[in-house]
């Protein structure tokens, strides 16, 4: 099983990876489709309008995740990596008012997004929770191309038809075959990728070093997971500086930049206490999901809605660990998404289909065991700290106020950062061996996520959710 470090880490904005950064991509998709022209309806003529129907979770929390407006800037031809948040909202006004887009290699399509982006609250569609249809007619309301997307967590977005392929390639094992062709160390659990790791005797991040490395030069690899963390970096610092309130409608205040202030005016105060590394951690986590629900320039980590933790970990990594350097966030990037590609492979990384042990879950996992690796853990003790950190988010829901990702979303990356790190302190404290397998606690998050309601998976229709402040 391979999944590269940039298919886990994708740059995009706020403030969904999988509400807002998946119709953006799957609506790009779709016009170059139209563009192919190769699947054009019997008898239809020139393509003429554009119409988008959202189900499932997609339509319950749709607009608190900005997943109309994503969908209207992806016909409008943006894309997640290279949609400037600056002009996104000028833009979507322009297509408001002339009810119209005007796209390279495309005659000019009507759509008006009052009428023509449908929220479909009673139909689910059979291949995952966060569905949705794209479709085009020609002058004569003929179809001219339909299209179904599903949007499966972290910024993937399948067709129907790659998603009934992808199922049944990993129920014949055909998937697995090819990739024992196409990478050196093609692990799609945690056992293997310690029998590996064994043999070889090369750490987890060198296995993943060398899989990258098939498609890209070694150099060509570092200079873009620095991108990566530069990107990260960047929103990190964002959000640490810009105070207000955020969009939305609940009023919630930003508070990194305030938390900020205060830690920084209390450095060389002996009266500090000793829990402060954990308010740093939080207020790193917090910047970066404030930015997300803001819709700025994000990086899934494995998701929008878990995209703190991983930066604020390492931020905490090379801000206050004696001996930190910049291999060191190489070698974390490479180990997270090692581990997150191995639980998106056997369970999932979607709030809309396990729940929140999935986003923070999974992030918490990830960083765990970057931190582990960059401080020098054996492969064990990196499998140990993952495990941890995933086995105390297990049957965490995902229940958004307002279905917005700011409450509990927010707070609840800063905790998951403190969680992997105390994951990463506990493992480093052990030899590695230990009584539940990684592999063991990603199956049983993928039961908890299969038997959880509906309510509590991305729907806003449980949990804090409904339990709202009266005043």
């Amino acid at each position: 099983m391979f999944l590269s470090v940039f298919e886990i880490f994708k740059i995009g904005i706020g403030p969904s990876s999988s509400h807002t950064m998946g119709p953006m991509t799957a609506a790009a998709r779709f016009l170059d489709e139209l563009r192919d022209g190769r699947r054009i309806w019997p008898g239809a003529g020139a393509p003429k309008k554009l119409r988008c129907t959202l189900h499932g979770s997609l339509a319950w929390t749709g607009k608190g995740h900005a997943t109309d407006r994503a969908v209207i800037l992806g016909l409008a031809g943006c894309t997640p990596e290279t949609l400037d948040p600056d002009e996104a909202e000028a833009l979507e006004k322009k297509v408001a008012l002339e009810k119209k887009v005007t796209l390279s290699g495309l005659p000019e399509l009507e759509f008006d997004p009052a009428t023509d982006v449908i929220f479909d609250f009673e139909t689910n569609l059979p291949g995952h929770a966060n569905g949705m249809i794209i479709e085009a007619y020609d002058a004569q309301d003929r179809l001219h191309l339909q299209e179904t997307f599903y949007s499966i967590g972290g910024g993937f977005v399948l067709t129907a038809d790659e998603l009934e392929r992808l199922k049944t390639a990993e129920a014949s094992g055909q998937s697995d075959e090819a990739e024992l062709k196409s990478t050196p160390y093609p692990f799609a659990t945690a056992k293997e990728m310690l029998e590996m790791g064994q043999n070889s005797g090369k750490t987890i991040a060198q296995m993943k070093r060398a899989n990258e490395v098939t498609s890209l030069d070694p150099q060509q690899l570092d200079e873009k997971l620095w991108k990566i963390w530069g990107v990260m970096d960047a929103c990190m610092e964002r959000g640490l500086n810009t105070e207000g309130e955020l969009p939305g409608g609940l009023s919630v205040k930003r508070r990194a930049a305030a938390i900020k202030k205060q830690l920084e005016d209390e450095r060389g105060n002996n009266m500090s206490m000793p829990h402060v590394a954990n308010d740093w951690l939080s207020v790193y986590a917090m910047a970066v999901n404030e930015e997300n629900a803001a819709g700025g320039k994000v990086v899934t980590a494995p998701t929008n809605g878990a995209a703190g933790v991983i930066p604020a970990t390492i931020k905490y990594y090379r801000e206050h660990c004696p001996g930190s350097n910049d291999e060191g966030i190489k070698t974390f990037l490479l180990t997270a998404a090692a581990v997150g590609g191995i639980i998106k492979h056997n369970a999932s990384i979607s709030g809309a289909e396990v729940g929140c042990q999935g986003e923070v879950g999974s992030a918490a996992a990830m960083a765990a065991a970057g931190l582990c690796a960059a401080l020098g853990g054996t492969n064990e003790q990196i499998e140990n700290a993952a495990e941890i950190a995933l086995e105390h988010h297990l049957g965490m829901t995902c229940d958004p106020v307002g279905g917005l990702v700011q409450v509990p979303c927010i707070e609840r990356n800063g905790l998951g950062a403190i969680k992997a790190v105390s994951a990463a302190s506990l493992a480093l404290r052990g030899d590695g061996s230990h009584y539940m397998p990684l592999d063991n606690c990603v199956e049983a998050m993928r039961q908890t996520g299969a038997e959880m309601s509906d309510k509590y998976k991305e729907t806003s229709k449980g949990g804090l959710a409904v339990n709202l402040p009266e005043c």
